[in-house]
């Protein structure tokens, strides 16, 4: 087990910022930041309008996916040397579709000491308030930017039992839904969150084909930044029993509990009572 926990060492700060509102941050990222000696930031130019609103005078330095892989080297090097350091990113979390993964690497190999302070995540603030079954959710980030590669991510997905959340960019967002369409279909429960908590916040709960639309009749919603969820859920297959026990399992179920139809149709079709009971639950 690699276990971040030197004390000669000094402390590496994962730092969630807000994703709009710049009121969205906890009173100890704050403090951290203020009190910390060295801020790597995805855009400092970015970070500066946090910094300014919320009287920040901490120096930083960019590290960003073009710099990263030889820039953290220098960052590990002055931790070692007991300096501690604050990581954060444009907007959210780090490392969730950010950079910092080769920082944090070298950090856990160097035995580094390494503190999140959560915050603001645009997929955890759509799943929120979108009603759409979490349980389970897979994150996927941001999608391949060609509409075949993405098309072919998009259809993997059948396969999984699952509410699916990604990223999307404005350019990308009219072709993407479309395929969404083709792939799961006009009906398919889906939700979207753009520009989450700034001025034009946009969150729509509805099924794909009232999204298209809504995209399309206006081009200001195709605008700002985008994070999807789509709920799939695969239907269970007759083939599993056979169609007569399935017809018998609809006719019963309104009437009896699970484990009672589950026992009644495995003993007239000399079934196994598990695998019916199971198709009972996939149904429900």
């Amino acid at each position: 087990m690699n276990q971040s926990c030197a004390t000669e060492s000094g402390t590496l700060y994962v730092i969630a910022t807000p994703i709009g509102n710049l009121k969205d941050i906890t009173i100890r990222a704050l403090e951290v930041l203020k009190q910390c000696d060295l801020v790597a930031c995805e855009d400092t130019r970015h970070s500066q309008r946090l910094f300014q609103a919320h009287n920040i005078h901490t120096k930083t330095v960019a590290l960003h996916q073009h710099n990263e892989n030889h820039q953290s080297q220098k960052f590990i090097d002055q931790l070692l040397d007991g300096k501690n350091l604050a990581l954060v990113s444009d907007a959210g979390t780090p490392l969730i579709s950010d950079p910092g993964f080769p920082l944090l690497l070298l950090a856990h190999e160097n035995h580094i000491k390494v503190v999140p302070i959560p915050g603001p995540s645009a997929l955890i603030a759509l799943l929120s308030v979108a009603a759409i079954n979490t349980q389970p959710f897979v994150f996927h980030g941001f999608l391949p930017a060609k509409p075949k590669q993405r098309l072919a991510e998009y259809e993997s997905w059948l396969d999984t039992n699952a509410t699916h959340v990604f990223y999307e960019s404005s350019h990308r967002i009219v072709g993407s839904i479309k395929q969404l369409v083709t792939v799961f279909g006009v009906d398919a429960e889906i939700a979207m969150g753009r520009e989450l908590t700034k001025t034009y916040e946009q969150i729509f709960k509805g099924q794909a084909a009232e999204l298209l639309q809504l995209i399309e009749d206006n081009n200001h919603h195709q605008k700002g930044e985008f994070v999807l969820a789509v709920h799939n859920k695969i239907k269970p297959s007759t083939n599993e029993i056979g169609k007569k026990p399935a017809e018998l399992i609809q006719h019963l179920q309104p009437l009896l509990p699970p484990k009672t139809v589950a026992k009644i149709v495995a003993d007239h079709y000399q079934l196994n009572k598990k695998l019916v009971y199971q198709f009972i639950l996939n149904l429900e």
